[in-house]
């Protein structure tokens, strides 16, 4: 073989081989970029879980104060419940001082009776006006073991059926449901003679 054909021959080796790498370089620069591509989306993906992370522990966080803030609103509002009712019970005490220290000057009974029974009735009109808070009397009523307690018992031939003769202790209702019943002496029918007496032997 000539040198002419030698060189003709390297000369197209080397275009092959050029060729080749060129190829082979662009096979290698199509594969980096996707490699590049992969990369930064990782990064994206990574800040993106930071920032979900962040957000969470700042709404847990958020969470937890206002947890915190119902709990001392629901101690608050237990505590302070009866504001309220005390505000309406201040001036009748402030009355009762004022009946005292009359009545401690003065020395006159009939006075001092007659002011402690105003403050008494004004005191259950509050109650009842602001508060619902009702008392009620049992005397003459049919016996109801809802709103009465039997603390005495008679026996009469005057009733047919169990009647309050007397109350010993007023009973009070709140807005119509029994806070406190009344305590009382019942009347109860006499059992006619005989009457049961087919169980007895």
């Amino acid at each position: 073989m000539s040198d002419q054909e030698l060189k003709k021959d390297h000369g197209e080796s080397d275009k092959t081989d050029k060729k080749q790498k060129k190829k082979e370089s662009g096979d290698q620069a199509a594969q980096a970029a996707p490699e590049a591509d992969l990369q930064e989306r990782i990064q994206q993906l990574e800040q993106e879980v930071e920032e979900s992370k962040d957000q969470l522990l700042r709404k847990a966080a958020d969470f937890e104060n206002f947890r915190k803030r119902l709990a001392r609103e629901k101690e608050d509002s237990i505590k302070y419940a009866n504001a309220a009712l005390l505000s309406d019970v201040v001036p009748i005490i402030d009355d009762f001082e004022r009946a005292i220290q009359s009545a401690a000057d003065s020395k006159d009974f009939d006075a001092f009776h007659t002011g402690v029974s105003m403050i008494e009735q004004r005191m259950v009109g509050m109650l009842e006006r602001n508060w619902g808070l009702k008392r009620f009397s049992a005397n003459g009523e049919p016996f109801d073991p809802e709103k009465h307690e039997a603390i005495a018992v008679e026996e009469t031939d005057q009733h047919d059926t169990e009647i309050v003769l007397e109350d010993y202790q007023k009973g009070y209702l709140l807005h119509d449901r029994v806070l406190r019943p009344a305590k009382v002496k019942v009347a109860r029918p006499v059992a006619p003679e005989g009457a049961g007496g087919g169980d007895e032997q």
